[in-house]
């Protein structure tokens, strides 16, 4: 009798609602594999600057991401999030390299109620790419980026524009997952780009010029 109790159309239900809650768990479990990038940033070993340099991080900066759709059913798409990270080696690095910091107000340009500065520093980060060991058949995982940057006076004046790439690796043995592996390479990146902003900046020729003509009268009133 209890047998009877459930019908033919009963358990082909029963079977729909089933295989609905089976495709519902996979589409789940197949989102994004996420990283948000953390690490340690040393500030540089250098002599300070003379400058009291602003910086401004537009909102593309400050919540920079990258996302990566997967390519096929064998890869998983990829969300790499930056942001926090480059807002947090950039403060360190320009702490290290300037006399004076200020974070601007605004975005610098005219009728921008700013706090006077020598110049305006502005940060973007134009390309991020990756690669893994299932995209190369290599072990190590790699990060590319590259930022390009403004130069301006406080009302928005342009003094330098320049672009620059950095360069993250990691091999696979140190680490238990994709994740961390991405991590690491993005933070190496990050590391590289301000070695490399840190050692380059007076030699940007934009950058040069301004200094001469900005030092040239105080090292002609020296005795």
């Amino acid at each position: 009798m209890s047998r009877s109790m459930i019908s033919g159309p009963d358990q082909s239900y029963l079977r729909r609602v089933f295989t609905a809650l089976v495709l519902l768990l996979a589409l789940v479990g197949c989102g994004p594999a996420q990283v948000t990038v953390k690490g340690n940033f040393p500030p540089p070993l250098m002599e300070p600057l003379p400058l009291s340099i602003g910086v401004w991080y537009d909102d593309d900066f400050t919540n920079h991401e990258f996302f990566d759709e997967a390519k096929s059913k064998t890869e998983s798409s990829w969300l790499v999030k930056t942001g926090e990270a480059q807002v947090q080696m950039w403060n360190t690095l320009l702490a290290g390299m300037f006399d004076n910091v200020v974070h601007m107000k605004g975005n610098p340009g005219p009728g921008q109620m700013n706090q006077a500065v020598d110049a305006v520093l502005i940060p973007h980060v134009d390309e991020l790419q990756y690669a893994l060991p299932a995209h190369t058949n290599i072990k190590v995982y790699e990060i590319w980026m590259r930022y390009r940057f403004e130069l301006v006076t406080n009302g928005g004046e342009p003094i330098a524009n320049w672009t620059m790439s950095a360069y993250g690796k990691t091999p696979t043995a140190f680490l238990q997952s994709d994740e961390a592996a991405v991590n690491l390479a993005a933070v190496m990146a990050l590391r590289d780009a301000g070695a490399n902003f840190a050692t380059n900046f007076t030699r940007v020729p934009g950058v040069h010029s301004w200094l001469q003509q900005k030092w040239q009268p105080a090292a002609q009133a020296m005795p």
